[in-house]
């Protein structure tokens, strides 16, 4: 966001690399509008919360924030929007001090609003119905403040509906941003020194799909990998149904363009569960897929998002999710426990686990990613790989820390200063993080 004259104003994200980038876009928006970014956000005139509804937890958090924040800066004009605020309107209103709640359709006007809404010329909620009709960003981002990857979003919404979720209400049906803007907006950012740009989206495989395309991910992944400038692509949250064998042939065809690295929406390694998910994918379809990622692409390194306690779970159905964790070496499971949201068809469901239980297969579900990352990491011990420095440690002379192509975290050593791809040997493995050669 560039320096402006008007009043000073903060953003906090809450969530995903969709909200990320949505936040970077009303960021350039704000500053279009003569608004400027506060150098301390407790000190700002606006603040504006981009929330977050994927869980329960999720929702409290958000809330939480909201309230933190209006009590660090009890001046301020506050708004909230983002996906909680979309779902759950009435109960972002309710807090003291909030000043306007914005949905998910009206999101990127905020700047506009800002000024009426200080006049006093708003109604306090302006949410809309998320649909078809809802138009997509026609703005380039120049980039996100404090990163070193670069988030693009390439799609809209989820015409799934599984049954426990309630992103697809949050968030509309499935659009697909145009494959030229997204092409001009990765150019932008790699313009602007970024090394590594992250595809994101609420189902990025369904890509093109809209539009009646068949292959829509991969051919824009194709119409990307032809952008003759020096940085990497990484897929963001991807359906194991939709890891074609034309996407990992890309991968694999392409090992310094893309990254060997997926984070596969699992949730669960039993078919049974998976069909009252409604998921795409079976157990078969999960295994099949990522034996075929194995086969082209050895060193691809796998994260996924797993739920525990989901309604009519028992051990077997827990201990085949346990076992697709380990049997399919997912080094980086985001575990979470079942949430019951009402209006979700999984909420209706009269066998729900009990807490106790969902809280024990959570923490074996994290002790298995554990033993898998402990296994993965030390058998990349005395390569080489490629790293792109991120940040500075935490005290002067800790050096930097990285994040592999393959999505490890990598201490570097003090002397490392570039900002860019470089090749690293690694020489250890601590505490789930790669060591390369130097580091202390």
């Amino acid at each position: 966001m560039r320096v402006g004259a008007g009043p000073s104003v903060a953003v906090a994200t809450m969530g995903c690399k969709v909200n990320t980038f949505e936040s970077a876009l009303i960021e350039e928006k704000l500053a279009d509008n003569g608004f400027r970014r506060a150098v301390d956000p407790s000190a700002a005139e606006v603040r504006i919360i981009n929330t977050c509804t994927v869980t329960l937890e999720a929702d409290r958090q958000a809330r939480q924030q909201v309230r933190r924040i209006i009590r660090d800066n009890p001046d301020a004009w506050v708004v909230v929007t983002g996906c909680y605020a979309q779902t759950d309107p009435e109960a972002c209103a309710a807090i003291p001090g909030v000043d306007l709640v914005v949905g998910n359709a009206r999101k990127l006007e905020i700047p506009a609003l800002l000024a009426p809404m200080m006049a006093r010329a708003l109604p306090p909620v302006m949410v809309d119905d998320v649909d078809a009709d809802v138009g997509l960003p026609d703005q380039l981002v120049s980039g996100f403040e404090g990163r070193t990857r670069a988030f693009v979003q390439v799609q809209q919404g989820c015409d799934r509906g599984c049954t426990f979720c309630i992103i697809h209400t949050a968030r509309g049906p499935n659009r697909s941003f145009d494959r030229d803007m997204i092409r001009r907006q990765v150019e932008r950012l790699v313009l602007n020194g970024y090394r590594e740009v992250v595809l994101c989206g609420v189902d990025i495989g369904s890509y093109g799909e809209d539009r009646g395309e068949r292959e829509g991910l991969e051919d824009l992944l194709q119409h990307l990998l032809a952008i003759p400038l020096p940085f990497r692509l990484r897929l963001s949250s991807i359906d194991p149904a939709h890891v074609s064998d034309r996407l990992v042939a890309l991968m694999a065809g392409n090992p310094d363009r893309v990254c060997p690295h997926l984070h596969l929406s699992m949730q669960s390694g039993n078919t049974l569960i998976l069909k009252r998910m409604r998921r795409r994918a079976t157990r078969e379809i999960l295994f099949d897929r990522v034996g075929a990622l194995r086969a082209a692409l050895p060193s691809a390194v796998l994260s996924a998002d797993v739920m525990v306690g989901f309604p009519t779970e028992n051990d077997a159905h827990f201990r085949e999710s346990l076992d697709a964790v380990e049997s399919l070496d997912i080094a980086f499971p985001h575990v979470f426990s079942y949430s019951k949201r009402p209006g979700t068809p999984a909420a209706r469901i009269p066998s729900q686990v009990p807490p106790a239980e969902k809280k024990a297969r959570a923490v074996a579900m994290r002790a298995a990613g554990e033993r898998v990352r402990d296994r993965v990491g030390a058998a990349l011990v005395g390569r080489h790989l490629p790293v792109l420095v991120e940040r500075q440690g935490a005290s002067e002379g800790d050096g930097l820390s990285g994040r592999a192509d393959n999505y490890f975290t990598c201490q570097l050593p003090a002397t490392a200063t570039s900002d860019d791809w470089q090749e690293i040997e690694i020489t250890g493995f601590r505490h789930g993080v790669l060591v390369a050669r130097g580091a202390a």
